[in-house]
C-alpha cells in the first residue's frame, strides 16, 4: 500500500517533487492557504490534492520544501494539528536552512511527537526522463524517509549529526551560488567599466568551462535571487565561528537582494548581465 505524502509548499521544487511521486502512484497533499492562483494551478497540474491542515496531519510523511526563511514559520503553524494528530507524519525538512537552524525547527516539532528528519536537496526540480534531484537525508528517522526512493525519488541517507545533510547542503550551495554572486558582480563591474567585451574574450580564452557554467548557471538565476537571499543568510550563520567568511555570504545575500530588486522593478542589472552572457551567441 502506497503511503500518504504532504508536501508544503507546491512551489516550482515543491510541485515537481509532488508531481513525481503522484507519477509513481503516490497520494500528494498540499496546503493553498493564502497561495496564488498561479500556485494553486501548479499543484493541480502536478495532481496534489489542496486539503486541510488536519488531513495533512494525517499524512505519512510531511515535506516541507520553502524558501529557508519560512522553516520555522511553517512547524508553528502545523504544530497544533501534528500535536492533534494520530499519525504522526514522519516531517522531513528539506529547506536551505544551517544546522543550527535545523536543532530550532527539531525542537519546536518535538512536542507534536512526530519523528524528524534533516534533508537537504540538491539539483534541480525533477523532470520526466531524469533521475530528478538528490535528497540527502540525516537522523535517526531518515531511513524512514528513504522508504520513498522506491517512488522516484534518489534519497541518500548520511551518518553523523542530526543536521548532516544541511551541512552538506550549506557547503554545497555556498560554492555553487556563491560563486555564481562573484561572478555576475564582476561581469557587471566590467560592464559599468566599459571592459566587458575584454573581460568575456579572456574568459573564453583561459577559462572556458567556468564561463560555460556560468553561462547556464546565470541564465535562470534573476527570478530565483529573492529565494536565495535568505539561504546566503543560512549559509553565513553556517559559516560563522569564521567572521570574515560570514561577511562574505551577508554580501552575497545582499546582493541578490539588489537582483531580485532589479528583476522586479526596472531590470537595468539583468538586462546587462543577460547581455554579457549572450555575448557569442549566433544572433551576435
Amino acid at each position: 500500500m502506497s503511503p500518504v505524502v504532504a508536501v508544503i509548499a507546491p512551489g516550482m521544487m515543491g510541485a515537481a517533487v509532488g508531481k513525481r511521486l503522484v507519477d509513481n502512484g503516490v497520494k500528494v497533499l498540499t496546503s493553498l492557504d493564502g497561495r496564488s492562483g498561479e500556485t494553486a494551478a501548479r499543484a493541480k497540474a502536478a495532481g496534489m490534492a489542496a486539503v486541510s491542515d488536519e488531513t495533512i496531519a494525517a499524512s505519512d510523511f510531511f515535506l516541507s520544501i520553502l524558501p529557508p526563511g519560512d522553516a520555522l514559520a511553517l512547524v508553528a503553524r502545523f504544530a497544533p494539528a501534528l500535536q492533534a494528530s494520530n499519525a504522526k507524519p514522519v516531517y522531513v525538512d528539506c529547506n536551505a536552512i544551517n544546522p543550527a537552524t535545523v536543532e530550532r525547527v527539531a525542537a519546536a516539532l518535538a512536542p507534536t511527537g512526530c519523528p524528524f528528519v534533516d534533508a537537504g536537496i540538491i539539483g534541480s526540480p525533477p523532470k520526466p526522463g531524469d533521475a530528478g534531484p538528490r535528497f540527502y537525508a540525516s537522523g535517526p528517522a531518515a531511513a524512514r524517509f528513504a522508504s520513498l526512493r522506491r517512488y522516484g525519488l534518489d534519497i541518500r541517507v548520511l551518518n553523523g549529526a542530526l543536521s548532516a545533510a544541511s551541512a552538506l547542503k550549506m557547503s554545497y550551495a555556498g560554492i555553487t551560488k556563491g560563486t555564481q554572486a562573484i561572478g555576475a558582480a564582476m561581469m557587471l563591474a566590467a560592464t559599468r567599466a566599459g571592459s566587458a567585451d575584454a573581460l568575456f574574450k579572456e574568459l573564453q580564452g583561459s577559462q572556458k568551462e567556468m564561463l560555460a557554467w556560468l553561462q547556464r548557471a546565470l541564465a535562470s538565476m534573476p527570478p530565483k535571487a529573492y529565494r536565495w537571499v535568505a539561504e546566503m543568510h543560512e549559509i553565513a550563520g553556517f559559516v560563522g565561528d569564521d567572521p570574515t567568511a560570514s561577511e562574505l555570504y551577508q554580501g552575497a545575500a545582499h546582493f541578490y537582494e539588489r537582483i531580485a530588486e532589479d528583476f522586479e522593478g526596472g531590470k537595468k542589472d539583468v538586462a546587462a548581465l543577460e547581455e554579457f552572457l549572450n555575448k557569442n551567441s549566433p544572433a551576435r
